[in-house]
């Protein structure tokens, strides 16, 4: 006789509990101080979907995969060119698929000191595959970035951030030093997997400092969100200097296809430099801050 499915209101405890132990925020691990002794951390992430954004959805559209080739043709540059002025080292979280379009764009973003980072395979939800599925996809990404850069990555963010019940224990076969898609904390912490510590650190995201939010657009859909660049950057701002006065970490997450417009690429240029006002901070890629913490923290 088949088992009535339950509605969440009908679980007895042991169900719920399970569900929210799965995977937890454990110690907080933000270090007494950053490299060098600075007083604040600035990770700055670029997530290279390119036209894997609608590709993911079935490749319907013609115009939306143009969109996702200006972060190749315009955003990804303009980017580079900026962090080489500044001096300033970033990550770039690229699905499999963008890599395999645009391999030499990946090329020059290690070639200049970057990161390239995992974010998935054609930029799937993890939730929306079985878990041999969304296992073979990561691994099969991992070997593509390291075959096409010649190094092999360390850290992933899920894409769209979207995390499943098989998430973890997949990037801890795949050896990884960090994850960076989940939101527990404002700063570094270790990942708990069913009440047991895993040593996997977490770089927590939010929707607050995320370009894609603010400025994201389907016209065929109810999603048209439009907010001025100066608020943008003030929300920013604001985030940096509260990461700064309590001496942590301050994680952007931007995309190559929204943030360089002609009239957006001027907030990330702002925001560097008021960033720079400030002494004793760090800028440094995600892989660099996870192996600060993991030192200090003796994991």
């Amino acid at each position: 006789m088949t088992e009535p499915v339950l509605e969440p209101w009908q679980w007895p405890e042991e169900t719920w509990r399970a569900k929210v132990d799965r995977v937890r925020a454990g110690r907080n691990l933000k270090p007494a101080s950053w490299k060098n002794g600075a007083r604040c951390a600035v990770a700055l992430s670029f997530d290279s979907d390119h036209e894997t954004s609608d590709l993911r959805e079935g490749g319907k559209s013609v115009g939306r995969l143009s969109w996702g080739q200006y972060g190749n043709r315009v955003g990804v540059p303009r980017i580079l060119n900026l962090l080489a002025k500044e001096d300033v080292q970033a990550t770039f979280f690229v699905p499999a698929v963008t890599a395999l379009l645009h391999p030499d764009e990946q090329r020059r973003v290690i070639a200049e000191g970057h990161e390239i980072g995992l974010h998935g395979w054609i930029h799937e939800l993890n939730t929306a595959v079985p878990p041999a599925a969304e296992r073979d996809l990561h691994f099969r990404s991992a070997d593509t970035l390291e075959k096409i850069t010649g190094v092999r990555p360390v850290g992933m963010r899920t894409p769209s951030w979207d995390f499943s019940e098989s998430t973890l224990s997949i990037q801890r076969e795949l050896g990884l030093l960090y994850d960076s898609s989940l939101f527990a904390d404002d700063d570094p912490y270790e990942i708990v997997e069913n009440g047991e510590p895993t040593g996997m650190i977490e770089l927590p995201v939010e929707w607050i400092r995320d370009d894609a939010v603010y400025f994201n657009m389907n016209r065929f859909q109810a999603l048209r969100p439009y907010t001025a660049p100066e608020t943008v950057f003030d929300i920013f701002r604001r985030e940096f200097d509260r990461a700064y006065e309590e001496g942590g970490l301050f994680l952007l997450t931007m995309h190559p296809h929204i943030i360089t417009y002609r009239s957006r690429i001027w907030i990330l240029e702002k925001l560097i430099a008021h960033i720079k006002e400030m002494p004793d901070v760090w800028f440094a890629s995600h892989a660099e801050i996870a192996a600060h913490v993991k030192q200090e923290a003796r994991l």
